[in-house]
């Protein structure tokens, strides 16, 4: 009797070692860097007039851990990080080169995972996030729309205006 529960012992432990070494394996999933404001707060201000550039807009709420993590220079290795656009798009981001400044000033540079082609760059002070996304012939930016709130804009740019 005592051998037979010294082998089923022995087989729980085996067992359970091993289970943790195959999910062991899997990576985290990655977590998004803003998330859609389905209600935006009403606010005392008018609403922003559309541009003729504008395709579509919404405003977006950060991720403040998340971005205090991005916004780190010395923070390696990052976790997975997408972002979320429009059409349920989230591509995954891929830093290559994030740069500190001693002003609280981050920019943070690279492309997408594939198989999404583009690039993004993004400029963080403080909790506030401006940044311009391109994948394909889609652009995105981020903009700020006062107290700290900032939207999503995707942008037509055969109707953006010339520098």
């Amino acid at each position: 009797m005592l051998r037979l529960f010294r082998y089923l012992l022995l087989v729980v432990v085996v067992g359970g070692v091993m289970c943790q070494m195959a999910w062991g394996d899997e990576p985290p999933a990655p977590k998004s860097l803003w998330q859609t404001v389905l209600t935006p707060p009403p606010t005392n201000q008018p609403p922003l007039p559309k541009k003729p550039w504008m395709l579509r807009d919404h405003e977006i709420a950060l991720d403040l851990p998340l971005l205090h993590i991005l916004k780190d220079a010395g923070a390696r290795p990052l976790p997975r990080i997408t972002v979320e656009l429009f059409d349920n798009a989230n591509p995954e981001l891929d830093i290559s080169s994030t740069v500190s400044r001693i002003n609280d000033t981050s920019v943070v540079r690279g492309s997408f995972k594939p198989p999404v082609q583009g690039d993004f760059t993004f400029v963080i002070t403080g909790n506030l996030l401006i940044g311009t996304v391109q994948i394909g012939n889609r652009i995105y930016k981020t903009d700020h729309i006062g107290n700290g709130r900032l939207r999503l804009v995707e942008l037509d740019p055969d109707k953006m205006p010339q520098d």
